[in-house]
């Protein structure tokens, strides 16, 4: 005879399985999670290099602006003596010639 409760049927083994069933449905949400934390992270990861590279990129361009626009100084230094002395045509004869090349240089972009 079976007593209630006792064996495999029993109301005591029931609850057991239900918690084996949430503890399994556990074990995949944990898997889960951990997955997406593991692919946030490498996310991450790869976000924070990105972001070191793009700063490595924008220092060498303002090294790289810094360089030209002391360039740039000395020539409009040297355009600025050119203006004082009494060579206007020479500096007329300049300005044109840099207006027709980037005239040139709009054109041959614009045909691109």
């Amino acid at each position: 005879m079976r007593r209630a409760g006792a064996g495999e049927g029993g109301p005591g083994n029931y609850v057991a399985s239900g918690y084996s069933v949430y503890e399994e449905e556990n074990e995949h949400l944990q898997e889960g999670l951990r997955s997406k934390v593991h692919a946030l992270k490498s996310l991450t990861i790869d976000i924070g290099t990105e972001v070191k590279y793009q700063n490595k990129m924008l220092d060498e361009m303002d090294s790289d602006f810094d360089s030209t626009g002391g360039l740039l100084g000395a020539t409009i230094g040297r355009v600025k003596q050119l203006s004082r002395g009494s060579q206007t045509k020479l500096l007329c004869y300049m300005l044109l010639f840099c207006f027709f090349v980037f005239f040139v240089l709009y054109w041959f972009i614009k045909l691109r």
